[in-house]
């Protein structure tokens, strides 16, 4: 049976979060691409391979970025899925792991990657969030009474 889902005026916020997301990620590509510069690792390679400082400082560059990417589809469907009936919450929690992200980034840009492990706990619990959103939207579809 076919239904109609309606979008609440606050999925808008989660439209948003995807916005942010896009300029972070823009944003770390254009810092990726001045180490790849600065540190003299052309493209295509992923990683610098002889492990001096220099090379050390480019590849927790290029790790933050990827890290990123990894957990960037999971990050997507989880919150434009759950935002459709928790549009604040999921805002609210895309918002969390974006700006996580970020500080993500810049503590593992500088070379010392230790010290953004909790950053990466707290950008899990968010994206933890996110699922529970997610599945209480599938459940509240699996559940509800049609008429």
């Amino acid at each position: 049976m076919a239904m109609g889902i309606q979008i609440p005026k606050e999925y808008g916020y989660v439209v948003l979060d995807l916005v942010m997301y896009a300029i972070l990620h823009l944003w770390m590509g254009h810092l990726l691409d001045k180490a790849r510069e600065k540190y003299n690792v052309p493209y295509p390679t992923m990683y610098a391979v002889e492990w001096n400082m220099e090379d050390k400082l480019f590849n927790t560059v290029q790790i933050g970025r990827q890290n990123s990417i990894d957990y960037m589809p999971v990050f997507f469907v989880m919150l434009l899925v759950g935002g459709l009936q928790h549009s604040l919450i999921s805002a609210g929690l895309g918002a969390l792991y974006i700006i996580s992200l970020f500080f993500y980034f810049k503590l593992n840009s500088t070379g010392n990657p230790d010290s953004c492990r909790r950053l990466m706990g707290l950008s899990f619990l968010a994206l933890l969030g996110l699922i529970i959103c997610t599945v209480s939207f599938g459940i509240n579809l699996l559940t509800r009474d049609v008429l």
